[in-house]
């Protein structure tokens, strides 16, 4: 008996969530270390592929990606609550197969934590969607945190040091993250233009920004 193609699709999914995990790490140490200092309830992940670490640790989670592998793992409620080691009782696990540079038909202001790793620059398309006082965890790596630095409406409070070994976060001595090692790169145009993040003096895995606006 052969397997159907959504069969295969299904099993691809379910084993693309334990090499993921494998690849990148687990970053459930970096959301209960945000968990632990801000009250975060509702996040919003664009760009997340099937890292489904956040709903480890906060109890509403909507994932947003284009790719089809990401939408067939989480239209496995049953993988993703044991994925995540939860009995789903207080777990919302909600998947949009979306573009995040389109409008994503979520309530305004209403997400309490947005992530950015990997997933480029959206921060310009999914701002309206965090709250004032919220939070914005991202990476450097096409541009995102070296954006944020330079936008009046974002405050550095807290830096996640080395992607490697023991994931942590720190929240004092950040005045000496975020200096550009060549200043006249740190442009909104350059940033856009290559896609990639400034390189800093001090150079981190991740940075988290408080949203002012």
């Amino acid at each position: 008996m052969h397997a159907t193609d959504d069969e295969r699709t299904d099993a691809m999914a379910r084993a693309t969530w334990s090499d993921y995990r494998s690849s990148i790490g687990d970053r459930t140490p970096i959301y209960r270390a945000i968990s632990d200092l801000w009250p975060v309830q509702r996040v919003l992940y664009p760009g997340s592929y099937v890292d489904a670490a956040p709903s480890r640790v906060f109890p509403h989670v909507t994932y947003v990606d284009t790719d089809a592998r990401a939408a067939a793992y989480f239209a496995d409620e049953a993988a993703v609550l044991t994925d995540i080691e939860a009995d789903g009782a207080e777990v919302e696990a909600r998947f949009l197969q979306s573009d995040y540079s389109a409008p994503l038909g979520l309530p305004e202001r209403d997400f309490d934590l947005l992530i950015s790793l990997y997933a480029g620059p959206f921060w310009d398309n999914c701002r309206r969607y965090l709250r004032p006082g919220g939070l914005l965890l991202a990476n450097a790596s096409h541009g995102e945190a070296s954006l944020a630095a330079l936008d009046p409406a974002l405050t550095l409070v807290g830096v996640v040091p080395d992607a490697s070994g023991r994931l942590r976060l720190v929240t004092s001595g950040l005045d000496r993250f975020l200096i550009p090692k060549k200043p006249e790169l740190a442009t909104d145009a350059h940033i856009r233009g290559t896609g990639r993040g400034v390189a800093y003096t001090t150079p981190a895995f991740a940075y988290v920004f408080r949203f002012d606006g």
